[in-house]
């Protein structure tokens, strides 16, 4: 019964975060300490200030909730400062049973005159490595009674920008004056991938899949098709954003024409009544077999409840949310936080949620923590994979 599923149990059993945005989920005291530092201005200098002026528990829509991107950006300009931030990202994840972390962030917006692309992610990257090597290198861990810590990166292109987001950005729109904007932001996709790839070949770094974010009305994720396939081609792992503010049709194309591995959110898979095209004329028999092939390929869904509830007004009561039916036609499902700071979360909530509200059993609650890991871009080989997943079900049924 789910009675006896405890937060504290919820909190020791160990878990994934499939869809964390680095930038989205910073500490509020080291914002503004950062913010201090980097003479960055910020709406208020207290944690009880942004909490109420920037970073709330309920929004008004999506661009609010958007806002506060603005600042947590800004202070991540420097090496030291955004290995501090993965640092303390894994440490926070650590502390409440996250074992598995996959943190994605567009590194194309950080990048200015005296940082470069590799220099932001190997910062990144050392930042998570170092809380790795302090967990993994603990008594408990030796002594089998917890299970080690493993971290991907993912880098995420976007559907749209402007250039006044990015040094980057703005180059790019320079060199290409004479192009239309979308083969602008599907060259952007490219060139992304191509950087992800070569640093993974050449360098070493763990970049174990490649993301695609932003609008999707009006911005289909077919228009960079190019970069996923380059992807594609050199075994690089997609995930998608889709579903999470269009209808079916957005995860199919992310599926179809980009051969996305997992979707990121997939929130509104089973909406008939947001099909656009009006070629689909029955609109049931699209989203069953939509939702059957994700079944039978085992395509993960990377829920985010809070974050879905704070960005859809029709999702207010999270007991609205479609996870229920995802659960009901067993999908694959990782329950995920997206944005720690700015969805005021953490994966013992996300479960909590899931529980308490949704009628979680033990037995989806079991299949949800273990799909996280299963369906993870794991930076090692099959076989360590395996073993890690071995590791984790048998930590998983000690504390059951």
């Amino acid at each position: 019964m789910n009675t006896v599923i405890t937060e504290e149990f919820l909190r020791r059993i160990p878990k994934t975060d499939l869809h964390l945005h680095l930038d989205g989920s910073l500490r509020l005291p080291t914002l503004i300490e950062l913010a201090r530092q980097q003479r960055v201005k910020l709406p208020s200098t207290t944690t009880d200030g942004l909490s109420r002026l920037v970073f709330k528990k309920n929004y008004a829509d999506l661009t609010e909730y958007l806002k506060g991107f603005a600042y947590t950006c800004a202070v991540m300009n420097d090496t030291e400062s955004l290995e501090r931030i993965a640092c303390e990202l894994a440490e926070d994840n650590l502390a409440e049973g996250v074992r598995y972390i996959e943190v994605r962030f567009a590194p194309q917006l950080l990048v200015h005159e005296k940082l470069t692309m590799e220099q932001v992610l190997r910062a990144v990257s050392r930042g998570l490595e170092r809380a790795q090597r302090a967990h993994n290198r603990s008594a408990t861990v030796r002594r089998g009674d917890d299970v080690p810590f493993h971290f991907g990166i993912i880098v995420c292109a976007l559907r749209f920008f402007v250039p006044a987001m990015s040094s980057y950005y703005a180059l790019l729109f320079h060199v290409m004056s004479y192009s239309p904007p979308k083969q602008v932001f599907a060259a952007a996709s490219t060139e992304l991938a191509r950087a992800a790839v070569r640093l993974v070949r050449e360098q070493g770094l763990p970049i174990v899949g490649f993301d695609l974010a932003g609008a999707e009305a009006g911005y289909p994720a077919d228009d960079h098709r190019a970069a996923f396939q380059y992807c594609h081609s050199n075994f690089l792992k997609k995930t998608i954003h889709a579903g999470e503010a269009y209808g079916p049709e957005s995860i199919f194309r992310a599926i179809t024409d980009c051969y996305a591995n997992r979707i990121g959110h997939g929130t509104w898979l089973f909406a008939r009544s947001m099909i656009k095209d009006p070629s689909i004329t029955d609109r049931e028999a699209y989203c069953h077999h939509l939702a059957e092939y994700i079944a039978s390929q085992r395509i993960t869904l990377e829920v985010c409840l809070t974050s879905n509830t704070q960005t859809h007004p029709q999702l207010r009561d999270v007991r609205r949310h479609p996870l229920r039916q995802m659960l009901d036609h067993e999908l694959s499902i990782s329950l995920c936080t997206d944005n720690r700071l700015v969805s005021h979360t953490t994966m013992t909530n996300e479960l909590l949620q899931a529980v308490r509200k949704l009628k979680m059993t033990r037995r989806e609650l079991r299949n949800v923590v273990l799909a996280g890991f299963k369906g993870s871009f794991f930076p090692g080989t099959y076989h360590e994979k395996r073993h890690f997943v071995r590791q984790v079900i048998d930590r998983y049924e000690a504390l059951s």
